[in-house]
This record gives C-alpha cells, structure tokens and sequence, in this order.
C-alpha cells in the first residue's frame, strides 16, 4: 500500500503528548493543555516534557538557572549572527547559528543550551536588521519575560503572560513534520543539535510554520467590531476563505485556541487587538453555523497567534521563529525519547519509473 506523505501511519509510540482531533483534546502527558497553561509557567512545562514529573521548588530553581546561565550568545556566535547577510531571513539565521552550538555533554544538557539561546538569537538578529541596539539578556527576568525584553526593551507582565500562554499551547504537538524530521535525523545517531538544525529546516516551509499573515489581513480588514458581520459575510459571498479557521486534525474547537482565549478573559486587561480578535471569532462561528450547517469551522491556535503577536506589536517576520523558540521543547523531548529507545527510520519507496 502507498500512502502519500505517510498519512494516516503509525510510525511512533510517544509518552509525550495525545491529540484527539474529534473531540478537541490535547493533551501532554496526560494532562490536558489548557490546565497546564493556566496553571504552570514555561519552564515548568518544559521540564515536566523532560523529565515526566512537574518540578519540585529545588528542581525548578535549578532548571531556571540552567537556562539562564546559557542566554548569552559566546563571541565565535555573535560574529556567525553579524556575518550572515542582513538579507537572510530569521530562520535562515537561526538554522545556521543553531548548527554551530557545541555538542559536548548529554543530550539534556544540549536541549538546556538550545532552549535558552534561541530567544537571545531572534531577538539579537531582528534589532541587527531594525539597525537597533542589542539589548543583553536580564537574569533577573523569567524565560517569556526576557524575550520580549530582549526583542522590545521593555517589560510588560501581561503580555509575557498572554505571550507565555501562546508558547506553552505549541511547545508540542505530535509527530508534525519538523518533529518527525528530528526524530528522524537522531533516528541515525546523530547529535541533538543536528536533529534540531533539520527540524528549524523543515519549520522554515510555508506548509509547516509559516506566518499567520492571512489572519492579520483579515483583523486589519475588519479594523472595528462594528464591521465584522458585514466583512465575514463579503467573503463568504465572494467565497473567499476565513483565515484562523478549520484545522487538518481539530474537527471541533482547537483546545489551544479555547485554553489561549480562557486566559485573555482572566486579565484585568487585554490589548485592544485581542478584544477584537475575540468578538470576531463569536460573530465569526455563528455566520460559519448559520451559512455552512454542515462545516465544522471553529478557530485554530493560529487564529490567536496572529492577534497575540499584532497586540505585542510584534513584526509577522518573526512569527515563524518565536513560534520555533517554543517547538524547540518538543522537539528535544521527541529527540531524546527517539535516542532512548531507537530505531532508524527506513520507510520503502515504489519504484514507478520506467
């Protein structure tokens, strides 16, 4: 039998994470998403991916200090980040900097090192290309919060919490095609830091992690609440699609949307963008039901992504790398449970030619 693109195959067995595309369910370990992100910081769920257990204080002071220790980016780093061209794309700057990180030491100790540079590159390479200033990372700072101090200059609690939240919901997400092509890449014993320089590869391709720019369009279309029916109903008529809506495996609501949504509504306040983005998304799914009966459309983690990062008035270039900073956990974990119990990967191929 053939099956384009493996679809539908069982190529792994993983403790990581379920996803239950019926009934709208994700989650990791066991634990469902949206407890996690509400409850949990990032690097808690980190090591809770890692290790199987979610951190004692002792064991999560340490992990915190782990990765700060390893924010900065050594000197033979800063000069590959100065010397690539400034034409070169974030993620061909992440690729190619990543690649250069030392693999001495076990794999754990490699995925500290990985997570904790990768916010220091984007945010170094993107003020390099806005001709601004680096700004160093701040020890006193949790992981969320330096990032965006690094990439803004400026500390703001509820964003890094509504930031922080989007980053917990795609930390992991199955056997995706980046994490499959980690998986496959550590399949062959190579190093963590070369299955982590395929995965950022395979991210980098529109179909996988490309930025969520249809669904600015669409919120900057709209602009204003009281626009919203006449907008969705337009592209309809014109039988246009709404970008943020159906997903290939949630055929309900996305619990990384529902979760991300649940912990906007418990701010004392959320930026003006967010508000919108939430008021689309109710008068958005009753036209949906209304008009098409007979299609699950409901809003996907990237409907949120989007109006999260335009509310952190983020640049839609660094979508796809922020968004790598937080996949970057899963594909460690899947990594290291590959190495753990391995089998290289060997599918057949059909020979059709003549």
């Amino acid at each position: 039998m053939y099956y384009p693109g493996l679809k539908g195959i069982t190529a792994v067995e993983t403790n990581l994470s379920n996803i239950d595309g019926a009934n709208g369910v994700l989650t990791y370990r066991g634990t469902p998403i949206q407890e996690l992100a509400e409850n949990y910081s990032y690097e808690e769920i980190a090591y809770y991916l890692f290790y199987g257990d979610f951190p004692t204080t002792d064991e999560l002071q340490l992990f915190q200090t782990e990765l700060r220790d390893h924010r900065e980016l050594p000197p033979y780093m800063r000069n590959i980040l100065s010397n690539i061209p400034m034409e070169q794309s974030i993620m061909d700057v992440l690729r190619t900097t990543i690649s250069a990180i030392s693999t001495k030491g076990d794999a754990e100790n490699t995925a500290i090192k990985l997570i904790a540079v990768i916010p220091t590159i984007i945010a170094n390479r993107y003020r390099m290309m806005k001709n601004l200033n680096v700004i160093e990372p701040n020890p006193r700072l949790n992981h969320v919060e330096n990032f965006i101090y690094m990439l803004t200059g400026e500390t703001n609690t509820a964003n890094a919490r509504i930031l922080e939240a989007y980053l917990i919901m795609t930390m992991e997400h199955g056997l995706n095609a980046s994490t499959f092509t980690a998986r496959v890449t550590i399949s062959t014993e190579s190093d963590l830091v070369s299955a982590i320089t395929s995965a950022i590869g395979t991210m980098k391709g529109p179909l996988h992690g490309g930025a969520p720019s249809g669904v600015i369009d669409l919120l900057e279309e709209i602009s204003t609440k009281d626009r919203i029916s006449e907008v969705i109903h337009n592209k309809l008529k014109n039988k246009e699609r709404i970008m943020g809506f159906g997903h290939r495996v949630y055929k309900t609501v996305d619990p990384r949307a529902e979760a991300l949504k649940q912990i906007i509504y418990k701010l004392k306040t959320s930026p003006e963008w967010i508000e919108l983005a939430v008021e689309t998304e109710k008068v958005t799914i009753d036209i949906l039901q209304e008009v098409k009966p007979d299609h699950k459309l409901y809003t996907n983690v990237e409907y949120y992504a989007a109006a999260i990062m335009k509310s952190l008035e983020l640049d839609p270039e660094l979508f796809t790398a922020i968004f790598s900073s937080s996949r970057i956990v899963g594909w460690c974990a899947h990594a290291i449970e590959q190495k753990n119990n391995n089998v290289i990967f060997r599918p057949n191929a059909t020979y059709v030619g003549k």
